[in-house]
C-alpha cells in the first residue's frame, strides 16, 4: 500500500475566469476501491487528467506509484486494427499473456483481441480495454465512466470485475456500480472535496444526516441573529434618546433637574452604548458560524412537468410485433406484446442491438414525430405484426445521440419554438453554471447536452414521454432530481435505461426485449 497526496492543488482553463480546483488537498491510498462523485461539470475528468499529468498547474501531487487511464483514444482509423494491435500503443509495457489472463476473468474469449476493432460492440470494447488496463501492476488506474452505453448484461460482467480488483479511482453516475464495487469515496462538494470510507450510499446516507443539521443549525443562527439585532436596535434607540437630553433642559417642566444631571446622563448612554457593541460583536460571532454551513449543501430543486391527458386510455397497442432490417440474417425480435396506457412508465430492457430504440423509432414514425435523424434510423427497418398509435398523440422525444446539437442555445429554444428564460430556468436547476448559456452546443461535455435534451422535453407539454437512454453522463444528484420529478407528475412515459435503480424507482413495467 503507498500514498497519493494531491497538496494546494490550483487548476484554472485558459480563458476561463472561476478555478476548477482551488488550493485543493486530500490524500488516497493506492489499494482502495475509490468511487469520485460530483456534479456535471465540478471536474471530475479534469482531476484524473490532472493525476495523468496532462496540464499545468499549481500545487503538487506526489506518490511512488504511476497512473493509466480508462478509455484508451481510438481514432478513426485505429478501427479497422485489432486490439491484439491497439494494446502496443495503450499500454506497451505489458504482454498479449498478461491481457488474455484479464479477458479469461472479465468473461471474454481471446479471439475477440484479433478481431477488427470497428467491429465491436461497445460492451465488449469496455471489457478488452479493461483487460489491458488491469494487465500491468504497480499503477493506480484512472476509469472514467466505464458503463455509459452499455446494457444491463454487460454493465453486470464490468461490475463484478471491478469488484475482484483494487487501486483505482472510478467515475461513475451509476449508483448500484458504485455501491457494489467501492469501498472510499471522494466527492467534489460544491465548496469542497471530502475522502470518505464507504460507497455512494453510506456516502449519501451520512450526507443528508449531515445536511439536516447544517440546515438546523443555519435556522438556530438567524434566530439568534434576529434576535440579537432587534435588541441592539433598541439599546441604541435608547442610547441616542438620552443623549439627546443631556443639554438644555426647561425649569419649569423638569425642576428636578440641574446641571450635574448631564454626567449621569452621558454615563447612562455610554453603559448602553457598550451593551449595543457588545450585541454587534455577537451578531458577528453569530454570523461567522453560520457562514460555511450551507457551502456543500445538494440541494435538489423540484422540477416541474406539464403531462397532457389523453382522451383515450390506450396510447399504443403492439402484438406480435417482429422488427428487423432488410439484409439482415435474423429479425432483432419477434412476437414481442406490449401495451401502453395512460399513467404507464415502460421501461424497455434488453441487450445492445436487441432493437430498443428501433421500437422506438418505430412507434414514432406510427405516430407521425420523424425527424430526419430518425427518418435515416429507420431505413430499411422491417415491421411484421401489429404497431398502433393512437391518433392525435403528442410526443416529447429525447434521442439517445446528441452529435446533432451545435450553436446557441438561443437558436435552439426559437428552432423548437419554446419560451427561452423557461428553458434556461430548467437548466440552471440542473446545476448549469450561467457561464454555459453563452457557449455553443458542441462545446459542450456530453452530460451537458443530454440536460439540454432533458430540459426541452420537460417544458414541452406531451401526452407520452419517450427516453431513449436519457441519463448516460448525467451526474446522480440530477438523476435522483428527474426520479423526484417522474414520481411526482406521473407522466406516461416509455424508457429505455440501464440505470438499475432509477428502473426500480420509476418503473410500473419492464419489458424484456430480444430473441
Amino acid at each position: 500500500m503507498a500514498e497519493i497526496r494531491v497538496n494546494e492543488l490550483t487548476f484554472t482553463y485558459e480563458g476561463s475566469v472561476e478555478p476548477v480546483f482551488e488550493n485543493v488537498s486530500f490524500h488516497m491510498d493506492t489499494d482502495w476501491r475509490l468511487g469520485l462523485i460530483g456534479r456535471n461539470g465540478k471536474g471530475k475528468t479534469t482531476l484524473l487528467n490532472l493525476l495523468m499529468g496532462r496540464y499545468s498547474f499549481q500545487g503538487s501531487i506526489s506518490g511512488s506509484t504511476g497512473f493509466d487511464y480508462f478509455p484508451y483514444e481510438v481514432k478513426e482509423e485505429d478501427l479497422e486494427k485489432t486490439a491484439d494491435e491497439l494494446m502496443e500503443s495503450w499500454k506497451p509495457q505489458v504482454e498479449s499473456w498478461q491481457v488474455l489472463i484479464q479477458l479469461n476473468q472479465i468473461g471474454m474469449d481471446a479471439e475477440f483481441m484479433y478481431r477488427p476493432f470497428g467491429t465491436l460492440s461497445h460492451g465488449e470494447r469496455t471489457r478488452i480495454m479493461l483487460a489491458v488496463l488491469f494487465a500491468a501492476e504497480g499503477e493506480f488506474l484512472l476509469i472514467d465512466e466505464p458503463t455509459n452505453h452499455l446494457d444491463t448484461a454487460a454493465r453486470d460482467i464490468v461490475k463484478d470485475y471491478l469488484r475482484s480488483k483494487k487501486g483505482f479511482i472510478l467515475v461513475s453516475h451509476d449508483r448500484d456500480l458504485l455501491d457494489a464495487v467501492c469501498d472510499h469515496v471522494l466527492v467534489l462538494n460544491r465548496a469542497t472535496i471530502e475522502v470518505q470510507a464507504g460507497n455512494f450510499s453510506s456516502w449519501w446516507e451520512n450526507k443528508e444526516k449531515q445536511d439536516a443539521f447544517h440546515q438546523a443549525e443555519n435556522e438556530k443562527h438567524k434566530k439568534e441573529i434576529s434576535k440579537l439585532q432587534a435588541a441592539a436596535d433598541r439599546s441604541s434607540r435608547w442610547a441616542d434618546k438620552n443623549e439627546s437630553t443631556k443639554i438644555g433642559f426647561d425649569p419649569v417642566k423638569e425642576p428636578e433637574r440641574n446641571i450635574s444631571t448631564r454626567s449621569y446622563i452621558g454615563a447612562k448612554t455610554k453603559k448602553m452604548q457598550a451593551r449595543v457593541k457588545s450585541y454587534e460583536q455577537r451578531i458577528d460571532r453569530e454570523i461567522r458560524e453560520k457562514e460555511g454551513l450551507l457551502q456543500d449543501i445538494e440541494r435538489v430543486a423540484d422540477l416541474k412537468l406539464e403531462p397532457m391527458s389523453f382522451h383515450r386510455e390506450l396510447l399504443v397497442h403492439a402484438y406480435d410485433l417482429s422488427l428487423g432490417y432488410a439484409g439482415a440474417e435474423d429479425m432483432l425480435f419477434k412476437n414481442l406484446r406490449f401495451q401502453i396506457r395512460r399513467g404507464d412508465r415502460i421501461v424497455l430492457s434488453g441487450g445492445n442491438g436487441c432493437g430498443k430504440s428501433s421500437i422506438i423509432k418505430a412507434i414514432l414514425q406510427r405516430a407521425g414525430k420523424t425527424d430526419d435523424l430518425t427518418k435515416a434510423a429507420l431505413e430499411g427497418l422491417q415491421i411484421e405484426g401489429t404497431l398502433e398509435a393512437a391518433s392525435g398523440l403528442i410526443i416529447s422525444y429525447v434521442n439517445q445521440d446528441t452529435s446533432f446539437l451545435s450553436g446557441s442555445l438561443k437558436d435552439f429554444c426559437r428552432e423548437r419554438g419554446m419560451e427561452e428564460s423557461l428553458f434556461l430556468a430548467v437548466l440552471r436547476q440542473l446545476d448549469f453554471e450561467r457561464e454555459q448559456f453563452a457557449k455553443n452546443m458542441e462545446d459542450f461535455s456530453e452530460g451537458q447536452k443530454k440536460k439540454v435534451l432533458v430540459a426541452a422535453s420537460l417544458i414541452t407539454p406531451a401526452h407520452l414521454y419517450i427516453w431513449d437512454e436519457p441519463l448516460n453522463y448525467i451526474d446522480v444528484f440530477s438523476r435522483m432530481q428527474i426520479e423526484k420529478l417522474i414520481l411526482k407528475f406521473r407522466p406516461t412515459m416509455l424508457l429505455v435505461e440501464h440505470d438499475v435503480r432509477f428502473q426500480e424507482k420509476v418503473a410500473t413495467e419492464v419489458i424484456k426485449v430480444g430473441r
